[in-house]
């Protein structure tokens, strides 16, 4: 299997855990020193580091989860992640920068769907004991006026 082929497993493997609310699963795709970062588009455009949100490390992620499994109170819905675009850059330091464009459609209880999020993602990926994880996965969204809160990660 080529690491084009290898990568798009992990990104589809990220989008069906999040999908199927599996997000114990879905942490098993990070290191323990791993980034995860929203942030909008013209911040990004602009070097700005404001962030929708920032996760320095697993545990910070780990602990977003928790609060989204146990404490907050959001709108009940459906994700449907939709990846395309994937690009692979050779492997430097350990690492290889993979990059891919997302659609994210959110379906409410009464079964109306719509466009929740457009963005792209830019990660750091490394090799760990045999395994692909995300070092650090930052997602750029287009879409940063956010209709409700934004709960589950993109």
């Amino acid at each position: 299997m080529s690491i084009k082929e290898e990568m798009r497993d992990l990104l589809d493997e990220y989008a069906e855990y999040i999908d199927a609310e599996r997000y114990d699963d879905w942490l098993t795709l990070f290191t323990e020193d791993s980034v995860y970062q929203v942030i909008p588009r013209e911040n990004a455009d602009q070097n700005l580091p404001a962030s929708l949100i920032y996760c320095s490390s697993k545990n910070v992620l780990r602990d977003r989860i928790v609060s989204l499994v146990n404490a907050n109170e959001y709108n009940p819905h459906y994700d449907r992640h939709i990846i395309s675009g994937v690009r692979v850059t050779e492997e430097q330091n350990g690492a290889w920068h993979l990059a891919a464009n997302y659609a994210v459609f959110q379906t409410n209880v009464e079964g109306q769907s719509k466009l929740f999020s457009v963005g792209r993602y830019a990660d750091k990926v490394v090799r760990h004991d045999g395994r692909l994880l995300f070092r650090e996965k930052r997602v750029t969204v287009d879409t940063f006026s956010v209709p409700s809160m934004l709960a589950t990660p993109l």
